[in-house]
């Protein structure tokens, strides 16, 4: 059953096909963390956005929360579309994930599942075994509290994220991010000219808070600086525990 939910999330994003969005709220089950590197300027990146906003909408792997973030890289812009949502930062992180994993290059669209595999779109049987190797994986509790809104000129959310590393042995790195929920765009130059694109999760800031001590509960505070017009219903914020070196995600919250 869930290999039929996998392959009809494929064939939607092969034909392009845009459905409702419903929002990906904090579900009981193992987090897996689903990164998308990914640019408005590269013409085969649509499907790809798309088939995140259906892995997002629809969770079909049981057992599992699925956490999605879009990931806008940079190195398309000069091609005639500045990506409105890329950033250095996050091509970074992904060239990272290159050095990490040993891949030949970076390329786009990209799916990189829980710090640890090299997900491609065309591979369907892939997608399966990769997603349901992530959820069975052991996972530490990882928890968002006392989420406060700051309206004063710039705009902030803060909070606080409780990590339970008791079973962790191994030296992790702690993140938060904030992603835009659901955004639309109307490119006008480049690859995609013409097009209207929707994203899911668009990452806008993604900060390492520091290094935790394997075996150890963690409490860290953060803050985050919101760009302007936007309002704490318009995103999610989402924490997780990545081994050092940018390794395997060993645990992970959405909120």
């Amino acid at each position: 059953m869930r290999m039929i939910a996998i392959a009809t999330l494929m064939l939607c994003a092969a034909s392009r096909v845009i459905l409702p969005i419903a929002h990906a709220e904090a579900a009981a089950g193992s987090p897996v963390l689903v990164e998308l590197f990914t640019s408005e300027g590269c013409s085969s990146c649509p499907p790809a956005d798309t088939f995140l906003r259906q892995l997002d909408a629809s969770q079909p792997i049981a057992g599992a929360q699925l956490i999605v973030l879009s990931e806008h890289v940079d190195y398309w812009d000069h091609q005639g579309w500045p990506d409105p949502f890329a950033s250095a930062s996050l091509t970074s992180r992904q060239s990272a994930y290159v050095r990490a994993l040993r891949l030949r290059e970076a390329y786009t669209p990209q799916f990189i599942v829980d710090g640890a595999a090299d997900m491609r779109l065309s591979n369907r049987q892939q997608i399966e075994q990769i997603l349901l190797k992530a959820a069975a994986a052991p996972k530490i509790p990882v928890s968002i509290t006392s989420v406060t809104f700051d309206a004063n000129t710039p705009a902030s959310l803060s909070g606080t994220i409780e990590v339970n590393g008791d079973a962790e042995r191994t030296q992790s790195d702690l993140y938060v991010g904030v992603a835009l929920d659901h955004v639309e765009s109307n490119v006008l130059r480049g690859e995609n000219r013409g097009r209207s694109l929707t994203h899911v999760a668009v990452v806008e800031e993604l900060i390492e808070l520091g290094t935790l001590t394997p075996g150890q509960k963690s409490t860290r505070e953060f803050r985050v600086t919101l760009k302007a017009g936007v309002q704490p219903h318009d995103v999610r914020i989402v924490a997780f525990v990545q081994e050092s070196g940018h390794g395997k995600i060993v645990g992970a919250a959405l909120r």
